[in-house]
């Protein structure tokens, strides 16, 4: 996040696009749901009509993937009509030309038809975001888990630069994060392309640093992302993986090729919390400690590093993440892994990940800090690009755009498309369903569905269906409702016994490489 989470309560307008906030970031929502008690203007963009409509002002159903032109309309409507924050533009963008040479395409005519949306709600909404000072954008993977979720995020900032709203309390850009820690596993270089800080590892004088901190020789070469090592494991590229607090076969999208692709391997080990359908797969499982049983950091969403101490000894012979891989790294003969504790670990992220150099233990223990911090007498930063952005220039890209379609359309034989979403009660399963109170609340899976598409094939609520894709097949109960708009089911991926992934689209963004799950062609049929 550009901002912080306490921000979104006094700004005068939020943009939530592609997030079932109240579901999937609870704790968030209610700084949302407070501005708009405050008299803040709330627009909702979702296909769905989720809980959080019930506090908007305005409400953009959009059809899924059509993302690009609905906030390029939005955008465009702000230039005709000269909402723009010309200072702005001048002082801290660049390429603003290009970029309204690209809104020609996005008439509003143009953008109704593609997204289902009525121009004049699309003007509204444009409007109010860029009057209403400061405002904030919101979002979570119902932008990115799309063939073109990289464009989708560039539309978002196209919006936020036009109209002024960086580098102020209670505006920005605000990704939701999903896990407690994946801010912070990104922040130490868990990414193919990157090192700590997310200085990239292609740069011979980033590679030089980093080389010398940890006294090894790098290669320099962008790695795979996550999705490419499962397409390396299938064609056998890839012969040997270790996986980390991950269960690919509840969360990765076209999951039946993941499992083949874990399958396909010589050797596979699974390092959990708990026997999960993942290590069912493995050669060898290493068991390892909860958040209760280990001394360390978390860095949430909004850049925020907390402590995290022991509560309880660990159970059994189970040991810290930290502790098991060094372990493995030493008695394959490396150097540099012989830690006492996460305090000395938090020592070399001092030492090379700039933006947390004045993160320390020390200050750690009096309180929460949230980053850049590149000095220990250093504050932390609430909000982000103040003064500059972390371009070559110092200044905010605009980027063109063009509308491109998912990558997956329907056909006669696949009429629906099938989107996935949250729970309130559940993450992706590993531990929620193993929480009795919360499989009391939530204890099943059921398709989500139009009354007009069940009228239209026969379905009843409460029946069991089979839902079929080109990749796969499940079984599932039928829930009838008007929260999907006609043409479009839900399903979320939480239940083991109900395999959602199965069916998801395999389809990558060009960019990110990230799956487009938010898209896929169904049909459904009785069971």
């Amino acid at each position: 996040m550009t901002n912080s989470i306490h921000e979104l309560a006094d700004a005068k307008a939020i943009l939530a696009v592609g997030t079932n906030t109240t579901a999937a970031h609870p704790i968030i929502a209610l700084p949302v749901k407070k501005a708009a008690k405050n008299g803040a203007k709330l627009i909702v963009a979702n296909p769905k009509e989720i809980d959080l409509c019930k506090f908007a002002d305005i409400f953009l159903q959009h059809k899924p993937g059509t993302d690009v032109p609905l906030l390029m309309g939005m955008a465009r409507v702000i230039i005709d009509e000269g909402l723009q924050d010309d200072t702005f533009i001048k002082e801290r963008c660049e390429d603003f030309d290009a970029f309204k040479d690209s809104l020609a395409g996005f008439d509003l005519e143009t953008v109704e038809e593609i997204t289902g949306v009525p121009k004049e709600k699309i003007a509204e909404a444009a409007r109010v975001y860029a009057t209403q000072d400061p405002a904030s954008i919101i979002y979570c993977m119902g932008v990115t888990q799309h063939t073109h979720g990289t464009d989708n995020v560039w539309a978002i900032s196209n919006l936020a630069l036009i109209t002024g709203n960086f580098g102020k309390p209670s505006s920005g850009v605000n990704p939701l994060r999903g896990q407690n820690n994946v801010q912070g596993a990104c922040d130490m270089g868990c990414l193919p392309s990157v090192y700590p800080g997310y200085r990239s590892v292609t740069l011979p004088e980033v590679k030089a640093e980093v080389e010398a901190a940890w006294g090894v020789e790098l290669n320099g070469e962008v790695g795979k992302t996550h999705t490419e090592i499962f397409d390396a494991c299938y064609n056998g590229e890839i012969k040997s993986v270790y996986l980390i607090g991950e269960n690919p076969v509840i969360s990765e999208a076209n999951a039946n090729h993941a499992i083949e692709a874990m399958k396909k391997t010589d050797f596979l080990v699974v390092q959990d919390i708990f026997m999960t359908e993942t290590a069912e797969l493995a050669d060898v499982v290493l068991p390892s400690t909860t958040f209760a049983e280990k001394d360390g950091t978390f860095t949430n969403t909004e850049r925020r590093v907390q402590r995290v101490r022991k509560a309880i000894e660990p159970v059994g012979a189970i040991k810290p993440d930290w502790w098991i891989t060094c372990e493995i790294a030493k008695r394959l003969g490396g150097k540099g892994f012989d830690y006492e504790g996460p305090e000395q670990i938090m020592a070399e992220i001092n030492a090379v990940q700039p933006a947390y150099k004045g993160i320390t233990y020390p200050r750690l223990e009096k309180g929460t800090l949230q980053w850049p911090c590149p000095a220990e007498d250093h504050p932390g930063t609430p909000f982000l690009h103040a003064e500059k952005f972390g371009t070559p220039s110092g200044k905010g890209k605009l980027i063109p755009l063009e509308y491109r379609a998912s990558a997956e359309q329907t056909d006669d034989s696949y009429p629906l498309i099938l989107t996935t979403d949250r729970s309130l009660f559940h993450f992706h399963g590993t531990m929620t369903r193993r929480v009795y109170g919360l499989n009391e609340l939530d204890s099943e899976e059921r398709l989500k569905i139009n009354p007009i598409d069940a009228e239209r094939f026969g379905i009843e609520d409460g029946q069991s269906v089979k839902v079929l894709s080109r990749r796969g097949n499940v079984e599932v109960r039928v829930l009838v409702t008007d929260v999907c708009p006609v043409g479009t089911v839900s399903l979320t991926f939480h239940f083991s016994e109900t395999l959602t992934n199965v069916l998801t689209c395999c389809e990558l963004d060009p960019v990110a490489k990230t799956p487009a799950t938010k898209v896929c062609a169904v049909q459904i049929e009785p069971a």
